[in-house]
């Protein structure tokens, strides 16, 4: 019963004709944002994240228009990986594999529609997932003290060097990079300043969203100023939508079974919808009796890694509510949103803002309806934002990221930091060093540095009081394991290509 009050309480929020209207321009933002290629959802929520403080939005208002953004994002991923056979983002390279050929084949359409319908589904059963699950982890949390959170944040680092990426030592770096940047400041313990070099602007640390508009967005203008916006033509023929009833029904299961995939590897710490993705496309692979036609547009092919991707998108949120650590790229991006808001997220978050957490629920449901409305009947129209031309891109991404900076901070300070980060960011893509392991760690590193300190306070100093439980020890397991497991699994885990 708590649960349909509590689901009650969320539509009274989500429907109310405001944040219905900020969810619906989320999603259409989102869509347009995800089939641009290379911005992605973590690219796209931190370009706008700076507009919901310039206009005045509060805390659930702000979180269901960037949440219905991340959905969208998620969804409009597939349109350039279908039509140009360049994902829109990481989690839907799985799609170019079967998505491409089917368009080549004539049936880009019908590739279109399937992906959408593939999404719509992921995506709404791993909000119910989210639903369900989220308020019984959000109990366990209350059994984690400074030990166990400790231990938590070693696995989200560790599970994100080892999974998230091709290559762990440059995950580590990278994760080290963000936790000496999270060091800057004033010691709120001994009072000492710490990597200041004297100068007051950074005497109260790095601001998360400075960090994260500058390694996204304006990286992101960097590399577009040196690739001249390459990649921006379609170059598939896209005719009338129809829906392919056949192809729907003959998926139905593929679709279920990479949902279930999918919404498990969301919730793991750092893995996100890439994971999810690869995973639901292997397995589905793995389990047909025919293989011969995967890479050569199967439909399996593109329902699997589209609901997959999805429903891991909708399970990164349960770590992020519960635990406070993201489980994906974007979720670390919205977790900044929430920080900044004066928003704790864990497993008080459930009983101290519930208009938070299930206006956001309810209006992820909504935002569901809306993007299968606006993916299969309207999705040519999306398509057209492909032809975007880079000299009307460009001003736009630049113009709202340093507006929407400055009329948060009000510091002209800020903004040159921004550049620096942005110059970080570009060097970083350059060198093929995530950048997502660098926000986590600013995001997390003062949260684990309290939560350190809180420990060695209660051992009086034992370093045997990080593994005095056994959930710190489960958590210490599954940390190591995730960060040696592609060491050993590096064939498994390699992605395919259309020519094998």
């Amino acid at each position: 019963m708590d649960l349909f009050a509590n689901l009650a309480l969320g539509f009274d929020v989500a429907l109310t004709p405001f944040t219905l209207a900020l969810a619906v321009a989320g999603c259409i933002i989102g869509t347009m944002v995800g089939s641009l290629p290379g911005l992605g959802p973590s690219n796209g929520v931190a370009i706008l994240i700076p507009l919901t403080f310039s206009f005045g939005l509060d805390a659930t208002q702000a979180l269901v228009l960037m949440t219905s953004v991340y959905y969208g994002a998620m969804y409009g991923g597939r349109i350039s990986s279908i039509l140009l056979n360049i994902p829109g983002d990481e989690p839907a390279m799985m799609t170019c594999l079967d998505g491409y050929p089917m368009a080549k084949a004539g049936r880009a359409g019908d590739a279109l529609v399937l992906s959408g319908v593939a999404s719509f589904v992921g995506a709404l059963l791993a909000t119910f997932g989210l639903m369900l699950l989220a308020p019984l982890l959000a109990r366990v949390a209350y059994l984690f003290g400074p030990a166990e959170y400790f231990a938590l944040y070693m696995l989200a680092f560790a599970t994100l060097g080892g999974i998230g990426s091709n290559n762990q030592a440059k995950a580590a770096l990278a994760v080290c990079i963000g936790l000496g940047i999270a060091t800057i400041g004033v010691d709120a313990t001994t009072g000492l300043t710490r990597f200041t070099g004297d100068n007051m602007h950074l005497f109260d640390g790095i601001d998360f969203l400075v960090a994260i508009v500058g390694l996204f967005a304006v990286s992101e203008v960097l590399v577009f100023i040196e690739s001249h916006g390459k990649d921006s033509a379609i170059g598939v023929k896209l005719e009338k939508i129809t829906i392919p009833w056949r192809d729907i029904a003959y998926t139905k299961f593929a679709m279920l079974r990479a949902t279930v995939i999918g919404f498990i590897a969301g919730l793991l710490p750092g893995a996100g919808a890439s994971l999810g993705s690869f995973m639901a496309y292997m397995a589905e692979k793995s389990s047909a009796k025919d293989k011969s036609q995967f890479g050569k547009g199967d439909p399996r092919g593109i329902a699997a890694p589209e609901a997959g991707n999805n429903a891991a998108a909708g399970g990164a949120l349960v770590p992020m509510l519960t635990l406070g650590v993201p489980g994906s790229g974007t979720t670390a991006v919205l977790l900044a949103l929430l920080m900044t808001l004066n928003i704790t997220p864990g497993p008080t978050l459930f009983n101290d803002r519930p208009e938070v957490v299930w206006g956001l629920i309810a209006s992820l449901l909504i935002a569901n309806v809306v993007l299968l409305i606006l993916n299969v009947p309207m999705v040519k129209i999306f398509s057209r934002v492909l032809q975007v031309p880079p000299a009307i891109l460009l001003p736009g991404v630049t113009l709202v990221s340093f507006v929407g900076i400055y009329s948060l901070t009000g510091s002209y300070f800020d903004l040159l930091l921004m550049i620096g980060f942005g110059v970080l960011g570009y060097l970083l893509r350059k060198m093929d060093i995530p950048s997502v392991p660098v926000i986590l760690g600013i995001l997390l590193g003062g949260h684990m540095e309290v939560n350190l300190r809180r420990a060695m306070v209660l051992s009086d100093g034992d370093w045997g009081y990080l593994f005095s439980s056994n959930i710190a020890i489960g958590l210490w397991v599954f940390a190591v394991a995730g960060f040696l497991a592609p060491f050993f699994f590096r064939n498994k885990l390699r992605v395919p290509t259309q020519s094998n």
